[in-house]
């Protein structure tokens, strides 16, 4: 009998009612850590833990009052570990004598599988990505069980997603070549990492980084399959943004640079191949600068982004309309099968523009000037083509305001030529070849000499006498009016020493200055630091800003104003009219005089219009209390129209031709004898 106890695989035990042990196997000593001695004196309630006591004391009164089977998990103490136990029992009589007649089974193992199996359960619940397995069941891959994340992601419960395809949230038209991919992967039994589109639970598409993994039974068959679903919607987002950033323009949209690269080689690839020809055409908006000064930079915005969609309503889908920077648009016109059919695209895109803009209940006047270059014609490649087009545009803003040039070889010369006037300028500042011609400015009413405009003079090598208007230009769009401007403060501080000598120690002289100048930091100093050092009263200098400029940064224009005026040097507006004027700026400036556009004295004259503009600004300087001087006087009606309507100063032909240094002295001279 105790032999085939003792082959039994857990505890077996007869227990009487005392609680006491009257037969029990091997196994019941291994598991308490006592031998037979031990365990016939010891009370079946010792061998638990106190808190397990109450538990098999009712299981154990139950057995006896019951007449039952009666099962109880509790743990057996041995050698001061606590061991857990599935017991069970029912009563036993003979004779007059009742017994518990019971087996125990070690339940270690059981919990710890238990323990393992919780664990993965709860570190699948914890995983931020979402978890699918499906069974393999023929054609279709039934799902048995999803994870929290993959609720939170496709918004299905899990009872929703029970015993459903795997596919029932792909999402139609999207991905047919990777969902192909898919389902071959699966056939084959094996691994895959795609990245997909699927549809939410609420209809919201997002893109889904999925890895399946088939998963093998003890037959090494593939039973089902483990998907990991990773929600990259935002990083896709995140990315297409950024390869937007890289390629658009961040003001209006539209293509950069590096993507206008990219369609113009394809432009041409695409030309190689049909035989068609393409067009490149670079566009310049007229008078933008303008614009930008007059009304600020947030006109400028709204111009350039609403010429930027006009642009691309004009165009095809297949065509591609970039902005390069500033002004500047590039339109790319791949398949122009002849001249006819691109001069009518022309025309469609300056029709476009043709239709004024307003701007705060003001009406801003749009067009562009535009060169066009064609491929294989005029250049072959993504900068040849640009810089043909751009050679063209160059042409076309000569030509006149909405003028349209194709390239042609002669305009690379005229470009060149362009080249060779910087060239050539920097060798005359290098030679010394700039010189000064000062303009008098004299009283309308008394002719008394008033002050002195200092202008510059070239004296090229090659070509003459060049007047400002022939090289400013270039020397303000290279930077080299920065140098320029610094010496011609230098000369006209020797001018008014030279003043001082000949009897006029306050006539004052004015120069010109360019945005580019006095938007420097160190501009007014280097100016105080040269009146210092010549010993020039800075009431003795002027300094002439454009309208235009003076008023594209009001705030910067305060800034300027307050610091010539802490210097004590005057400041004049000159161009007054010439474009649009921001009156409201001009009064909070600290103005010491405002200079007449020429166009308004031009137009006095004994027929036609009779001097309504100049009369227009000279009324204005009156009720901004700021006087008003009349350039470019040539004829005596001229004279007596500023005259009769209270213009206090005036200069032009009328009173001087502009004087070199020398030729001021004697001119001088000459009015001291009168």
């Amino acid at each position: 009998m105790c032999d085939i106890m003792d082959v039994l695989p857990g505890t077996f035990y007869v227990i009487n009612e005392a609680g006491h042990f009257v037969l029990w196997n091997t196994q019941v000593e291994l598991a308490t850590g006592r031998d037979a001695t031990q365990l016939r004196t010891t009370h079946m309630l010792e061998l638990f833990p106190p808190a397990d006591r109450p538990v098999v004391a009712q299981a154990f009164c139950d057995v006896f009052e019951q007449d039952g089977m009666v099962q109880v998990e509790a743990h057996l103490e041995a050698d001061g570990r606590q061991v857990p136990y599935l017991l069970c029992g029912t009563r036993l009589v003979s004779g007059d004598q009742k017994y518990v007649l019971g087996c125990g089974i070690d339940l270690s193992s059981h919990y710890q599988q238990k323990d393992t199996l919780e664990l993965r359960e709860r570190a699948l619940h914890a995983v931020n990505n979402g978890v699918v397995i499906t069974r393999c069941d023929g054609a279709d891959n039934p799902i048995v069980y999803v994870n929290p994340a993959f609720e939170r992601i496709t918004g299905y419960t899990l009872q929703e997603a029970l015993g459903r395809d795997s596919r029932f949230m792909a999402a139609p038209g999207h991905d047919a070549a990777t969902r192909a991919q898919l389902a071959a992967a699966v056939a084959a039994r094996r691994p895959l990492n795609v990245v997909l589109r699927n549809r939410r639970k609420n209809g919201e598409l997002f893109w889904n980084h999925l890895s399946i993994t088939p998963v093998r039974d003890r037959q090494h068959t593939v039973s089902h399959y483990v998907g990991i679903i990773e929600d990259v919607t935002e990083q896709r987002q995140r990315m297409a943004q950024l390869e937007h950033q890289v390629t658009h323009d961040a003001l209006t949209g539209l293509a950069n640079r590096t993507l206008l690269r990219d369609r113009i080689e394809h432009a041409v690839t695409s030309a190689r191949r049909t035989g068609l020809s393409a067009a490149v055409i670079l566009l310049d908006l007229n008078r933008f600068k303008e614009i930008n000064d007059t009304l600020g930079h947030d006109a400028g915005d709204f111009v350039l982004c609403t010429v930027a969609r006009r642009l691309q309503e004009a165009v095809r889908d297949s065509d591609t309309v970039a902005r390069l920077g500033g002004d500047e648009f590039v339109l790319v016109l791949p398949d122009q099968p002849d001249l006819r059919f691109t001069l009518g695209m022309i025309c469609r895109i300056r029709q476009a523009l043709m239709a004024p803009l307003d701007f705060n209940g003001q009406p801003v006047p749009t067009g562009a000037s535009m060169g066009v270059a064609m491929y294989p014609a005029d250049a072959n490649n993504f900068a040849a083509l640009l810089r043909a087009a751009d050679t063209a545009m160059y042409e076309s803003k000569r030509g006149g305001a909405g003028a349209v040039h194709f390239y042609s070889p002669e305009m690379t010369s005229a470009s060149a030529l362009r080249l060779r006037m910087e060239k050539a300028l920097r060798d005359a500042l290098l030679h010394d070849e700039i010189h000064l011609v000062l303009q008098p400015n004299v009283g309308v009413a008394d002719g008394k000499l008033l002050g002195l405009e200092a202008l510059l003079r070239w004296r090229h090598p090659e070509l003459g006498e060049l007047l400002p208007g022939e090289f400013l230009s270039v020397a303000e769009s290279n930077g080299l009016i920065v140098e320029l401007g610094r010496r011609v403060i230098d000369r006209v501080c020797g001018v008014l020493v030279q003043l001082d000598t000949l009897g006029y120690p306050d006539l004052p002289v004015s120069v010109n200055v360019s945005g580019r100048e006095f938007i420097r930091h160190d501009y007014l100093s280097y100016l105080a630091g040269r009146m210092a050092q010549h010993g020039i009263r800075p009431a003795r200098m002027g300094l002439e800003v454009k309208e235009a400029q003076l008023i594209r940064n009001p705030d910067l224009a305060r800034k300027l104003c307050a610091g010539v005026r802490s210097l004590g040097v005057g400041l004049t507006v000159d161009q007054f009219g010439s474009g649009i004027s921001n009156l409201h700026c001009l009064r909070s400036l600290s103005i010491d005089q405002l200079k007449m556009a020429p166009e308004s004295v031009q137009e006095i004259c004994p027929h036609g219009r009779h001097g309504t503009l100049a009369k227009t600004m000279l009324d204005i300087g009156h009720n901004l209390n700021i006087p008003v001087t009349a350039t470019s006087v040539e004829t005596q009606v001229q004279r007596d129209f500023l005259a009769a309507h209270g213009c206090p100063g005036m200069q032009g032909r009328y009173v001087s031709e502009p004087l070199a240094p020398g030729e001021l002295e004697h001119w001088l001279a000459g009015r001291a004898l009168h």
